[in-house]
C-alpha cells in the first residue's frame, strides 16, 4: 500500500528541501498546499518576494507528493541538465535520509 501525503510529512520535506536548496547556494523556494488552480497536481509562482511551489496533497501518494516538491525546487532554480540532475539526486537523498531518521526509535535518533 502506498504511503499517503499528510500535511506533517508536507512540512517536514519543506523544511529539508529547503536547508538543501540553501546549502547548496539556491533558492529556496516557499511551499504550499494546494495550488490555486482547480485540477493541477503543482503550480509555480514568482513573486517579487520569492518563489512559491504549491503541491496539491489529496488523494496522492507520498511519492508522488515528494516529486512535486523537488521538481518544483529545481524549477524555482531554472535548472537544466546536470545541474537540475545533480539538485534532484541530492534533495532524494536528503529525504530518503529523513525518512530513515523517522523509522528510528526515538532512542536512537541523532540529534
Amino acid at each position: 500500500m502506498a504511503m499517503e501525503a499528510t500535511s506533517l510529512r508536507f512540512a517536514a520535506a519543506a523544511r529539508t528541501l529547503g536547508q538543501v536548496a540553501r546549502r547548496e547556494g539556491l533558492v529556496a523556494p516557499s511551499f504550499r498546499s494546494p495550488p490555486r488552480t482547480v485540477g493541477l497536481d503543482r503550480s509555480i509562482r514568482r513573486l517579487p518576494t520569492g518563489v512559491v511551489v504549491s503541491v496539491r496533497l489529496r488523494d496522492r501518494t507520498w511519492v508522488a507528493v515528494l516529486a512535486d516538491m523537488i521538481d518544483g525546487v529545481v524549477v524555482a532554480n531554472l535548472l537544466e541538465s546536470i545541474d537540475a540532475s545533480r539538485l534532484r539526486t541530492l534533495l532524494w537523498e536528503a529525504v530518503a535520509a529523513e525518512a530513515q531518521l523517522e523509522l528510528l526509535p526515538a532512542d536512537r535518533r541523532v540529534a
